[in-house]
């Protein structure tokens, strides 16, 4: 890599730790680098060669530029796959579902899509993607006509069923709770996609009686927890290690939705604000008065996450994403670009040691070609 790794994966000084609490971040840490990232590279390289293929040039276009600029997501997706029996299996999965869901979001944000119609039929792929088996219903573009992307779409669906089936404990109570994200998801990506006029005031109606079970967070901070694929990867990794039960699932879904989710996509939309204000896409992170505001809500949202995921988190790997979602995110050109570095390094102590630690990792690791 020709960085110092091994310095960039020391846990925290000075702090009292359950025993083998270091051991099991450290090697949590290495199996993300040495074996997580490059299945997950290998994965985007072969949905790339796959979108090179697309005959149609509008859709082959936001397919290749969804891979080029999103492949992160991926490598950060995989994570959950760390210490697992199933890694290659569990990052297909995951691999395909975010290639998914970030290609229907290059096609609704720049191909101008707006009929609910259209946002409903494309994003059936979210909850077929989610429901193991062979091939997939497909059907996902107007029109009825056979798929104008040469099977892409239906492919990254085919391959996320088919990973599915090899996750021991999927079925039942995963699956039921990997399906109500998987809901949240796709009417947030329907509703957010509406026309400018409309949209606002439907998704503020949509998230009525979520606001009412957790008062505490403003509609658009509940409408970003609703996109997150991270609470569903969770489940995935959940499923790999066993047959969780009725309860632990329940204990998982609570700790990501809402307070997970909101702090993964609030990041993401924060740094993106001033591209989607030049795009003229909704931005959840401008609704906040001003930066100061929204980084003390970061703030308090990300501490509301860390108490929701101690208890359930004896090896430690949900404590290190969320402690490295800040430096993942942050360590985004844009960010510098944007003169943010002040900002950047107050949202940096959220994630103490860990989250430096991925800071310095994605901001020195080699690009992706």
């Amino acid at each position: 890599m020709g960085m110092p790794v091994e310095w960039l994966l020391r846990t925290r000084r000075n702090r009292p730790r359950e025993p083998g609490q270091a051991g099991s971040r450290l090697g949590l840490m290495l199996a993300i680098h040495r074996q997580c990232r490059p299945l997950a590279l290998r994965e985007v390289a072969a949905w790339r060669r796959r979108a090179e293929g697309i005959p149609d040039p509008i859709l082959r276009r936001q397919a290749l530029l969804s891979l080029r600029y999103k492949c992160f997501h991926c490598e950060g997706g995989a994570a959950y796959a760390a210490g697992t029996r199933w890694v290659p299996e569990l990052t297909r999965a995951i691999c395909a579902l975010q290639i998914l869901v970030d290609y229907l979001d290059n096609l609704s944000d720049r191909c101008g899509v707006q009929s609910p119609a259209t946002l409903v039929r494309l994003h059936r792929a979210v909850a077929d993607a989610l429901t193991p088996g062979g091939e997939p219903p497909g059907g996902y573009y107007p029109g009825g006509l056979p798929d104008p992307d040469g099977g892409y779409l239906a492919g990254l669906v085919r391959e996320c069923r088919q990973s599915l089936t090899h996750l021991p404990g999927y079925r039942g109570e995963v699956e039921r709770a990997a399906l109500r994200l998987g809901g949240l998801y796709a009417t947030l990506q329907v509703l957010k996609h509406l026309e400018v006029g409309v949209r606002q005031e439907r998704l503020i109606r949509w998230l009525e009686p979520l606001g009412r079970r957790y008062p505490d967070l403003h509609w658009w901070e509940l409408a970003a927890a609703c996109g997150s694929t991270l609470g569903i990867f969770a489940l995935f990794r959940a499923a790999a290690q066993g047959h969780p039960t009725p309860g632990a699932v329940d204990d998982l879904y609570r700790a990501y939705f809402p307070w997970v989710g909101a702090l993964h996509i609030l990041l993401d939309y924060y740094i993106d604000q001033e591209e989607d204000r030049q795009g003229g896409d909704l931005n959840f992170a401008g609704y906040y008065p001003d930066r100061s505001t929204a980084l003390g809500r970061l703030g308090w949202i990300a501490r509301r996450a860390r108490e929701q995921v101690l208890p359930l988190d004896p090896e430690g790997l949900h404590r290190l994403i969320l402690a490295g979602l800040p430096g993942l995110y942050l360590s985004d050109p844009k960010v510098a670009a944007h003169r943010r570095l002040p900002e950047t390094r107050r949202l940096l102590r959220q994630g103490g040691l860990a989250g430096l630690a991925a800071y310095l990792y994605c901001t020195l690791r080699p690009p992706v070609r």
